[in-house]
Protein backbone atom coordinates (compact mmCIF):
# COMPACT_ATOMS: atom_id res chain seq x y z
CA UNK A 1 0.00 0.00 0.00
CA UNK A 2 2.80 2.13 0.43
CA UNK A 3 3.80 1.93 -2.96
CA UNK A 4 0.26 3.29 -4.25
CA UNK A 5 0.56 6.18 -1.83
CA UNK A 6 3.55 7.31 -3.73
CA UNK A 7 2.14 6.66 -6.56
CA UNK A 8 -0.97 9.02 -6.10
CA UNK A 9 0.96 11.70 -3.90
CA UNK A 10 3.41 11.67 -6.96
CA UNK A 11 0.11 12.54 -9.42
CA UNK A 12 -1.11 14.58 -7.33
CA UNK A 13 1.86 16.55 -7.37
CA UNK A 14 2.26 16.22 -10.83
CA UNK A 15 -1.36 17.51 -11.48
CA UNK A 16 -0.60 20.52 -9.02
CA UNK A 17 2.75 21.15 -10.70
CA UNK A 18 0.62 21.48 -14.04
CA UNK A 19 -2.00 23.37 -12.64
CA UNK A 20 0.60 25.84 -11.46
CA UNK A 21 2.54 25.79 -14.60
CA UNK A 22 -0.62 26.68 -16.98
CA UNK A 23 -1.22 29.41 -14.56
CA UNK A 24 2.28 30.75 -14.56
CA UNK A 25 2.03 30.67 -18.97
CA UNK A 26 -1.25 32.28 -19.15
CA UNK A 27 0.45 34.92 -16.84
CA UNK A 28 3.42 35.08 -19.40
CA UNK A 29 1.23 35.27 -22.30
CA UNK A 30 -1.05 37.96 -20.54
CA UNK A 31 2.05 40.30 -19.92
CA UNK A 32 3.82 39.61 -23.04
CA UNK A 33 0.37 40.20 -25.36
CA UNK A 34 0.59 44.20 -23.15
CA UNK A 35 4.25 44.41 -24.64
CA UNK A 36 3.01 43.57 -28.37
CA UNK A 37 0.10 45.99 -27.38
CA UNK A 38 2.38 48.70 -26.54
CA UNK A 39 4.83 47.89 -29.51
CA UNK A 40 2.05 48.24 -31.74
CA UNK A 41 1.51 51.76 -30.37
CA UNK A 42 4.37 52.84 -30.87
CA UNK A 43 4.78 51.65 -34.34
CA UNK A 44 1.76 53.71 -35.26
CA UNK A 45 2.76 56.13 -33.31
CA UNK A 46 5.74 56.46 -35.44
CA UNK A 47 4.29 55.70 -38.70
CA UNK A 48 1.65 58.47 -38.08
CA UNK A 49 3.74 61.28 -36.93
CA UNK A 50 6.95 60.44 -39.40
CA UNK A 51 4.00 61.13 -42.29
CA UNK A 52 2.59 64.56 -40.78
CA UNK A 53 6.26 65.84 -40.50
CA UNK A 54 7.06 64.54 -43.46
CA UNK A 55 4.10 65.98 -45.14
CA UNK A 56 4.94 69.49 -43.70
CA UNK A 57 8.67 69.83 -44.72
CA UNK A 58 7.75 68.30 -48.23
CA UNK A 59 5.36 70.81 -48.78
CA UNK A 60 7.18 73.62 -48.15
CA UNK A 61 10.09 72.28 -50.00
CA UNK A 62 8.00 71.06 -53.04
CA UNK A 63 6.74 74.51 -53.61
CA UNK A 64 10.92 75.67 -53.33
CA UNK A 65 11.84 72.71 -55.49
CA UNK A 66 9.06 73.39 -58.33
CA UNK A 67 9.99 76.61 -58.62
CA UNK A 68 14.02 76.04 -59.23
CA UNK A 69 13.11 73.69 -61.75
CA UNK A 70 10.70 75.54 -63.43
CA UNK A 71 14.08 77.60 -64.52
CA UNK A 72 14.74 75.04 -66.82
CA UNK A 73 12.23 73.24 -67.56
CA UNK A 74 8.36 74.15 -67.88
CA UNK A 75 6.85 73.94 -64.59
CA UNK A 76 4.37 71.33 -64.86
CA UNK A 77 6.83 69.28 -66.06
CA UNK A 78 9.05 70.25 -62.64
CA UNK A 79 6.01 69.79 -60.42
CA UNK A 80 5.36 66.27 -61.74
CA UNK A 81 8.88 65.03 -61.31
CA UNK A 82 9.43 66.74 -58.10
CA UNK A 83 5.79 64.90 -57.08
CA UNK A 84 6.43 61.39 -58.25
CA UNK A 85 10.02 61.79 -56.44
CA UNK A 86 8.06 62.62 -53.38
CA UNK A 87 5.65 59.84 -53.63
CA UNK A 88 8.82 57.15 -53.95
CA UNK A 89 10.19 58.65 -50.67
CA UNK A 90 6.30 58.58 -48.99
CA UNK A 91 5.89 54.71 -50.11
CA UNK A 92 9.40 53.68 -48.54
CA UNK A 93 8.47 55.21 -45.14
CA UNK A 94 5.06 53.72 -45.16
CA UNK A 95 7.02 50.27 -45.96
CA UNK A 96 9.60 50.51 -43.17
CA UNK A 97 6.34 51.53 -40.28
CA UNK A 98 4.29 48.60 -41.54
CA UNK A 99 6.95 46.29 -41.45
CA UNK A 100 6.90 46.72 -37.47
CA UNK A 101 3.45 45.84 -37.64
CA UNK A 102 4.05 42.63 -39.45
CA UNK A 103 2.34 39.53 -37.43
CA UNK A 104 5.56 37.81 -37.05
CA UNK A 105 6.80 40.76 -34.95
CA UNK A 106 3.85 40.65 -32.36
CA UNK A 107 4.05 36.68 -32.09
CA UNK A 108 4.13 35.89 -28.28
CA UNK A 109 7.26 34.32 -28.58
CA UNK A 110 8.94 33.58 -25.18
CA UNK A 111 5.21 32.12 -24.46
CA UNK A 112 5.31 29.68 -27.62
CA UNK A 113 8.81 28.74 -26.49
CA UNK A 114 8.31 28.48 -22.91
CA UNK A 115 4.62 26.59 -23.22
CA UNK A 116 6.96 23.84 -25.92
CA UNK A 117 9.43 23.20 -23.28
CA UNK A 118 7.03 23.14 -20.46
CA UNK A 119 4.96 20.50 -22.90
CA UNK A 120 8.67 18.52 -23.59
CA UNK A 121 9.19 18.46 -20.22
CA UNK A 122 5.94 16.59 -18.89
CA UNK A 123 6.27 14.20 -22.33
CA UNK A 124 9.80 13.16 -20.96
CA UNK A 125 8.31 12.94 -17.40
CA UNK A 126 5.57 10.80 -18.19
Amino acid sequence: MTNNSNIIETVKSLVSDATLLMQQEARLARAEMGEKVEQVQLGIIAIVSGLLLAFCALLILLQALVVALANIMPASLAALLVGVVLAVIAFISVKAGAEQLKAKNLMPNRTINSVRESAETIKDAA
